[in-house]
């Protein structure tokens, strides 16, 4: 039985990442989820014997997961898996063995587990060479993994609309809108979190529960009450655009890209 650990902010990702590796590989069961930097420490330290493997995205709520190495000693393997392709040299520097890039999929789950099994198999050992020229190549294309277009209808028409032509999407009584810079508003097909997961990270941030903005339409931003932060969006949006204070370190770490 493979004992695993999912560190992971948002709540429906850690669920449909388990779903997905029950389904590649069936030996196995989840001690916890863990969801910042913060609480990952706190739980290593307290359990560094309760698990075998654990599955980390990069960008949590509260910082980099990195940060977890600088406070904790971690033994174990670990398998990324995020939205973000500009960390897997320095995955590798700690107990990485596979990196995969959202959105995942069984295959590249099958492939990461079987390296772990191997690995663990020979007592541990880790391998001395991290496969590079793999890893080179999956970055490389890692944008062919997001949309890059839209087929809109519009009226009795289906129109292409670039995604880099965007600004933002906002979703309203359960209806999701893009609004481009040349102020289209036209209706989508996809809620935003299927959205979320089609768009590049690197491009698009999740700002709150009703919108995602892309990262050329940001022209200010504001402190706001209680920690949160106001964005100030070119072109403008008519409802405020409310960075939560709890996601306000993602935000930041996301704008310095």
């Amino acid at each position: 039985m493979i004992r695993l650990v999912i560190i992971e902010d948002e709540p429906v990702t850690a669920r449909n990442l388990y779903h997905n590796i029950r389904e590649a590989e069936e030996d196995t069961t989840l001690v916890t989820t863990l969801d910042s930097v913060q609480q990952s420490v706190a739980w290593l330290t307290a359990h560094p014997q309760d698990y075998d493997l654990l599955f980390m995205d990069i960008r949590l709520v509260d910082g980099l997961s990195f940060n977890i190495f600088d406070q904790v000693t971690i033994n174990s393997p670990i398998i990324f898996v995020t939205a973000y392709d500009d960390y897997a040299l320095q995955a590798f520097k700690t107990n990485g063995i596979d990196y995969i890039l959202k959105p995942f999929d069984k295959p590249e789950l099958e492939r990461a587990l079987l390296k772990f099994k191997t690995l663990r198999g020979n007592a541990g050992c880790r391998e001395s060479d991290p496969p590079l020229p793999e890893i080179t190549a999956q970055l490389k294309h890692a944008y062919n993994n997001f949309r890059q277009f839209f087929l809109v209808q519009v009226r009795d028409k289906l129109i292409p609309v670039a995604v880099k032509d965007i600004a933002w999407f906002y979703t309203i009584n359960e209806t999701s809108w893009a609004y481009t810079f040349d102020k289209r508003k036209l209706m989508m097909d996809f809620t935003l979190e299927q959205l979320q997961q089609q768009l590049h990270p690197h491009d698009f941030f999740r700002a709150n529960r009703q919108f995602i903005i892309q990262r050329k339409a940001i022209a200010e931003v504001e402190f706001y009450f209680n920690g949160r932060l106001l964005l100030k969006a070119d072109p403008p949006t008519e409802e405020n655009i409310l960075i939560s204070k709890a996601r306000v370190p993602a935000f930041k770490a996301w704008m310095n890209t």
